[in-house]
């Protein structure tokens, strides 16, 4: 059977739901308008709770806090006063721009793409649909780049290896994409989430609480990405592959650019380093150790300034309010080093242009970020938040629904939205503002619900039409299924999703039932 043949059969149930997902994303505005209304709708409820006389009282608060409405003399007055201050005062901004600047020297310097190339290229065959998955899994380090770097390697990889690239291709991207809020090391994600995190809890003031910072959720992401790693290796090795074999899809591609292109795609995409790149690759790790040795010694002394008053580190300490400081370092002398040794970075200039090419990636974020800051400084400001916090956790428990049946239906949740709203940031600043006080208020840490969004947050967007790097995908896919459509593709990641989401749910169960600890300094439960 034909990959042309095989292009019908999936029409039916599942091609009119994602249909349907498409057609009603479709409406949905972009982002930013999305935000101009939730911040007007905010501010006429609050408007209307303050002419009602609506007070709420916080737990364990003396004060009651009364409702203050946006359209009102008072309200007018807050917002152009502080309309500026609510963007700039944005925490996300704080600790996302400085790693992202790092990351930039990093990734432009070709440390990351060459990192990743070495890890492919020194796997043996039966062990590659594993490397490929944990490599996709990790590689949201690179941010948005990941989509369009690793499923091209893996294709090539595999192919060298006699198997079968389509299976790479597929495999790179729904690692790179079901696996994308988690990671090894600490990314420019973790910090945007723990500024989200941080800022929303100003709904419930004087509120004692556990510091979200971009390390937060750190021991739970490197189980999650060993263990989703693993998982996506074993879908690729014992499903995707053999089924796109019984299909007989091609192993070589049909449709082949120009020679020209075709010469310097390869050259970009080769998987084999240069002896310069190699030795570039080894300066970086001697680098890192360096740096890490250095680190070791300002903080492990007795009377070191990093330690809190206590002499340790946890649960809040210099060294924990360092994390930004000691990340930026890390991306900064490891991708320095890179880049000198193989010639991508001869002087500043060439810093300061790698610097200014990982902010122009953000660019969209830093506009959002605009009237999201303001969207949540509103919500925190007029009281709505803590009524909602307060009225929705005294309905859990009420209902009863105050353990982890409460986290997955939230996790669920998350997982719906995700196949319409497909930036995170802003998913996670609609979502954060109502769930994150309200189940503080029921006894979790903010940066235990952080992590449970985590996973709602990646699993789906590997098969929604509004992911737009899935376009990108199909091309690529098409070089081997000219005929291939959208919902071929999605009939292709139907696999990873579900084993990602339950494996993913199960990690949490693990951590939320044993009481483990998700990050330095980081519980799940309120003390």
């Amino acid at each position: 059977m034909t990959a042309a043949q095989t292009g019908p059969a999936k029409s039916g149930l599942t091609d009119r739901a994602l249909n349907w997902v498409e057609w009603a994303g479709n409406k949905l505005p972009e982002p930013f308008m999305l935000f101009i209304v939730l911040f007007l709708i905010t501010g006429a409820v609050s408007t209307g709770m303050e002419m009602a006389g609506v007070v709420v009282s916080v737990p364990g608060s003396d004060e009651p806090t009364v409702i203050k409405g946006l359209f009102t003399g008072e309200g007018m007055a807050w917002l152009t006063t502080n309309l500026g201050i609510n963007y700039i005062g944005f925490p996300p901004l704080v600790t996302v721009m400085p790693i992202l600047l790092a990351i930039g020297i990093a990734q432009h310097s070709g440390l990351l793409a060459a990192a990743i190339r070495k890890l492919f290229g020194s796997a043996p065959a039966w062990l590659l649909p594993y490397v490929v998955g944990f490599v996709g899994v990790v590689s949201s380090i690179m941010a948005d780049s990941a989509f369009v770097v690793v499923p091209p390697l893996a294709a090539l990889v595999f192919k060298a290896a006699g198997r079968h690239p389509v299976a790479g291709l597929l495999g790179g991207f729904a690692a790179a994409g079901a696996g994308y809020s988690t990671n090894i090391f600490p990314t420019s994600l973790d910090a945007l989430f723990a500024g989200i995190t941080t800022s929303v809890m100003d709904a419930l003031p004087g509120f004692e609480f556990t510091a979200v910072n971009p390390v937060s959720n750190w021991w739970f992401n490197i189980v999650s990405s060993l263990i989703l790693g693993f998982v996506a290796g074993f879908i690729i090795d014992k499903l995707i592959e053999p089924r796109l074999r019984r299909q007989n899809v091609p192993v070589d591609e049909v449709a082949v650019e120009d020679a020209e292109d075709s010469a310097e795609s390869a050259e970009q995409m080769r998987a084999a380093l240069t002896p310069k790149e190699n030795k570039g690759l080894l300066v970086a790790v001697l680098s890192g150790v360096l740096l890490t040795a250095l680190i070791l010694l300002a903080v492990l002394p007795e009377g070191s300034p990093w330690r809190n008053e206590d002499g340790g580190f946890l649960p809040k300490s210099p060294l924990l309010s360092s994390i930004v400081f000691i990340v930026v370092a890390y991306f900064m002398v490891v991708g320095t080093a890179y880049g000198v040794i193989v010639g991508t970075l001869r002087n500043t200039r060439d810093a300061v242009a790698m610097m200014s090419d990982a902010l122009k990636e953000m660019l969209p974020f830093i506009v959002l970020a605009f009237i999201l800051g303001n969207f949540i400084s509103l919500f925190n400001w007029s009281g709505i938040g803590t009524w909602i916090a307060v009225t929705g956790a005294a309905g859990l428990e009420n209902a009863g629904l105050t353990g982890f049946a409460a986290i997955i239906g939230f996790i669920l949740l998350a997982s719906v939205l995700n196949l319409f709203i497909i930036s995170g940031s802003g998913m996670w600043a609609i979502m954060g503002a109502v769930f994150v006080p309200m189940f503080a208020l029921i006894g979790y840490e903010p940066a235990f619900t952080q992590a449970a969004f985590r996973v709602g947050d990646s699993a789906t967007q590997v098969i929604t039409p509004m992911n737009p790097y899935m376009i990108v995908l199909l091309g690529m896919l098409r070089k081997y299924e000219p005929e291939a459509g959208l919902g071929t593709l999605m009939a292709r990641m139907l696999p990873f999703v579900i084993p990602f989401w339950l494996v993913w749910t199960v990690i949490l169960a693990v951590f939320f039932f044993f009481d483990l600890p998700i990050g330095p300094g980081n519980g799940i439960f309120m003390e």
